[in-house]
């Protein structure tokens, strides 16, 4: 048992560091449910928290991408973030689209990372989300294990995955290409300064007290 959800739990791990184009995690737990006799209530819970576990490493990774980005391009991401984090009714849909969204996942994590959006609200919402889906999912496969197979093969290469998929990068190209902060009409913060500059204020206060 215990070997059974480790598995599963590196399974579904490794499907949700995935940025594009990995299958289901729906699928991946029902083949588990159905070959290793996985119980289902520890199944989902393992699942879903593997699966949220996966994507917030995701979102963290490509939020080291922010390095590479020039300060025009990381001032308008900033206005765009402040845009979804300081009015509720945008919040409430931020959070709303991880929790129930049919979306690709993975392309959104990938944009809140890049996009510098809180990440433990949006991973929990996701994770309750995928606590309901997965629940009707593995409940379901007792019913369809004669045709398993299929559906199997329908939630891997579905054209219409594959081109949601292709439709969600290239959201993720917009989001980056857009200057926001002029889009949306929100004065640019000031660049913060690098980690070495004198002007920094503790730099500065330090440096005083030194003197003295």
């Amino acid at each position: 048992m215990i070997i059974d959800l480790a598995i599963t739990a590196a399974v579904v791990l490794a499907i949700n560091l995935l940025p594009a184009f990995g299958p289901p995690t729906w699928v991946a737990l029902a083949f588990l449910r159905i070959n290793l006799h996985v119980a289902a209530v520890p199944l989902v819970l393992v699942g879903a928290l593997s699966s949220a576990t996966g994507r917030l490493l995701l979102a963290k990774g490509s939020r080291r991408l922010r390095g590479r980005f020039s300060p025009e391009r990381l001032a308008g991401l900033d206005a765009l973030r402040r845009r979804l984090t300081d009015r509720r009714g945008a919040t409430v849909a931020v959070l709303g689209a991880f929790l129930i969204s049919p979306l690709p996942s993975a392309q959104l994590f990938v944009a809140a990372g890049v996009s510098d959006i809180a990440l433990v609200p949006i991973t929990a919402a996701f994770f309750c989300g995928r606590l309901v889906t997965y629940s009707i999912y593995v409940a379901g496969t007792v019913v369809a294990v004669a045709r398993f197979g299929d559906v199997l093969t329908r939630g891997v290469y579905s054209p219409l995955g594959v081109a949601l998929q292709l439709l969600m990068l290239a959201g993720l190209v917009v989001l980056l290409r857009v200057d926001w902060a002029a889009r949306l009409g929100v004065a640019p913060l000031a660049p913060r300064p690098p980690a070495g500059d004198p002007k920094r204020p503790g730099r500065a206060r330090r440096a005083a007290c030194a003197r003295r």
